[in-house]
């Protein structure tokens, strides 16, 4: 169980000993640079938008080079010591995995995640940056669970990193690094402003 990484135990954790309760845990935490940072639950509005871009995607994409994972797949930002779990991550060509077995990749061309009032500001700031330490890693999307507004991040030739935001009901977000668009009308379906935290 989480309550296993409280403070009162062990401050220091290596990524083998991370892995290892990991493995055995009944819910997930990340890791980063020797501490373990249990995972919050998400709302149903962020389950519904996730699930929506997850399910449309192979839809889309008959013929092109492409994996998508979503939520329980693991990442390994090396540079940084993390494993994290974006909620959707999209592979081009091959997966290349971190140890021996098929939980944990390295490779993400888009990570999108579905921000909430707790975790906007971070996704914005440091895992953005401990993201783009990843050599593979091309364009990152945030899309609100509030409102129909969605941010897009495309890394450039020179290295910066180009904004492009989507905002209201008839937006259509389209990725820049592969053939593929989703409409606000799909994306957003069957999620309710009105929900609370």
């Amino acid at each position: 169980m989480v309550k296993e990484f409280t403070t009162t135990q062990k401050h220091y954790y290596t990524p083998e000993e991370y892995l290892e309760l990991e493995a055995k845990a009944e819910y997930k935490s990340e890791y980063l640079d020797g501490k373990i940072i249990p995972m919050t639950g998400g709302t149903t509005n962020h389950n519904k938008i996730a699930g929506n871009f997850y399910r449309q995607f192979p839809l889309t994409i008959v013929g092109q080079d492409y994996d998508i994972y979503i939520g329980d797949v693991r990442l390994w930002i090396p540079e940084y010591r993390h494993y994290t779990y974006p909620d959707i991550m999209i592979i081009k060509g091959e997966t290349v995995y971190e140890g021996k077995g098929t939980t944990t990749i390295t490779n993400p061309l888009i990570i999108m995640e579905v921000l909430s009032k707790s975790t906007q500001q971070t996704y914005k700031t440091s895992k953005f940056g401990h993201y783009r330490s990843l050599p593979s890693f091309q364009e990152y999307i945030l899309v609100d669970q509030y409102s129909y507004y969605v941010e897009q991040y495309v890394k450039q030739k020179d290295e910066q990193w180009l904004l492009r935001d989507y905002k209201g009901k008839e937006s259509m977000l389209a990725l820049a690094n592969l053939e593929f668009e989703i409409s606000f009308l799909e994306l957003y379906k069957r999620v309710s402003f009105t929900q609370k935290d």
